[in-house]
């Protein structure tokens, strides 16, 4: 019976044959090529994702070169006051709003492209400003962005509204008054359907020159900022390297601690925990044929220990990245806090844009220190959580009302606070005078 099986599957095994005509690989030899289309598609949508992020950059550009536009006549009005004496004395208020302005753009274009590295921070005493560089430059600036910046903000802002004005002009047309100018340039009339769609037509212009103009008159309007805001070639960078090199020192420094705190938590807790399971389990494995009644207490002891561990473990988890900021968002996470924290504690969070899960995790943990804190060491009856998230900076203030006088060399946590902030290139400023009010102040960018 062996023999005639083997017989019939050698009979069964079929030849080897050419391959079918239907193959897979004869269906994808004579299919249609498809890679143009993708990188047509990719393509297009690459181009308008950047005509986008252009009216974008024209848009943030027209609010600060309208700002601009204010300071230049401020400046000017100073300068025709100071013949009489009076402009002198508001001179060194108006530079500063000058260097104001300047470090509000230097941010703005660094959202939208490379870093633009300040200068050392000009003087604002006059007879010094007219002869320091950096504020020649900035003045410089100041013009060109409050007229030729200016003019290409508006277009920014104008050619969308055209685009989408005239572009739906049939789905309105009706409605309107019957000698209505027609067009968003300001002529023409529509009395039929053929002259509604030349308006139409004109939309679908608009939105040609938005995808193939928008992105240069960004780059253009961008250029004096970036040529005449930026440090120039004489400038020392050397305060700046130094102070980069001690923020990644403060990063390094601050991610150690972490890993041994972490590593602390899981020695002394977790593994001891497991330890302790692990004795009670054997024991009561002895235990089982000897005494079955203690057998069942060692067991209820060892369920406990292990749901310890299990909790310890858990904490140590959130401890590393909390869950409940993806969950809940930061203002639900901070809300958490406030409602485990022993002093009364109002959370008023208003940020619209997400930040980078890096900036949220720290800013949760300066809330979690800062209000332990607060229920250790300041016998307040009352805190304020405050964070606002506005022009790519998160700005966090935890204030209280007790006793004041929080040092940082006092072991309160508030040298781990600024080694986080500072590992993200931020500021933190306390203010805690004898008697209170405590003042916690963080900045922090968004996107780090």
């Amino acid at each position: 019976m062996a023999r005639r099986m083997a017989t019939q599957q050698d009979t069964a095994a079929p030849a080897p044959a050419a391959a079918p005509a239907d193959s897979p690989d004869d269906t994808a030899a004579h299919r249609p090529d498809d890679t143009p289309a993708d990188g047509l598609k990719d393509t297009a949508v690459r181009t308008l994702r950047a005509a986008g992020a252009a009216i974008g950059q024209l848009v943030g550009g027209f609010g600060t070169a309208a700002m601009a536009l204010g300071v230049l006549l401020l400046l000017a009005a100073t300068a025709v006051a100071s013949l009489v004496g009076v402009g002198l004395l508001i001179a060194p208020l108006v530079l500063r709003v000058l260097h104001a302005l300047a470090g509000r753009e230097r941010r703005r274009l660094a959202r939208r492209g490379p870093e633009v590295i300040a200068p050392e921070p000009p003087p604002t005493q006059l007879r010094l400003a007219l002869v320091d560089p950096t504020t020649r430059r900035e003045l410089r600036w100041l013009c060109r962005h409050a007229t030729s910046g200016l003019l290409l903000g508006l277009l920014g802002v104008l050619l969308p509204v055209m685009a989408v004005r005239d572009t739906a002009f049939p789905l309105y047309w009706r409605l309107m008054p019957r000698d209505a100018t027609a067009t968003s340039l300001g002529f023409g009339s529509a009395q039929s359907w053929p002259d509604a769609l030349a308006v139409t037509l004109l939309g679908v212009g608009w939105i040609v020159i938005i995808v193939g103009l928008a992105p240069g008159m960004a780059r253009l309007q961008a250029g004096p900022g970036r040529r005449l805001l930026a440090a120039g070639p004489d400038t020392d960078l050397s305060l700046r390297v130094a102070e980069l090199t001690a923020t990644r020192a403060a990063a390094l420094d601050a991610h150690a601690t972490e890993l041994r705190r972490i590593e602390r938590a899981l020695h002394d807790g977790t593994q001891n925990r497991l330890v302790s399971v692990t004795v009670l389990l054997g024991a009561a494995r002895r235990q089982v044929a000897r005494d079955p009644s203690r057998a069942d207490d060692i067991l209820e002891r060892a369920q406990s220990a292990a749901e310890q561990a299990l909790a310890e473990l858990r904490s140590v988890s959130r401890s590393i990245l909390p869950p409940v900021l993806d969950d809940r968002g930061l203002a639900g996470a901070l809300s958490g806090l406030a409602a485990n924290c022993a002093v009364p504690c109002r959370i008023d969070v208003d940020a619209p844009e997400r930040c980078a899960a890096s900036v949220e995790a720290t800013t949760y943990f300066v809330v979690a220190e800062a209000l332990t804190n607060i229920a250790k060491h300041s016998a307040a009856a009352h805190a304020t959580v405050t964070v606002r998230a506005r022009g790519g900076r998160l700005r966090l203030t935890v204030t209280d009302d007790g006793r004041g006088g929080a040092d940082e060399d006092g072991g309160s946590g508030l040298t781990g606070i600024r080694r986080r902030v500072a590992a993200h290139d931020g500021t933190l400023r306390l203010a805690s005078p004898p008697g209170g009010p405590t003042t916690l102040e963080v900045d922090l960018p968004c996107g780090s």
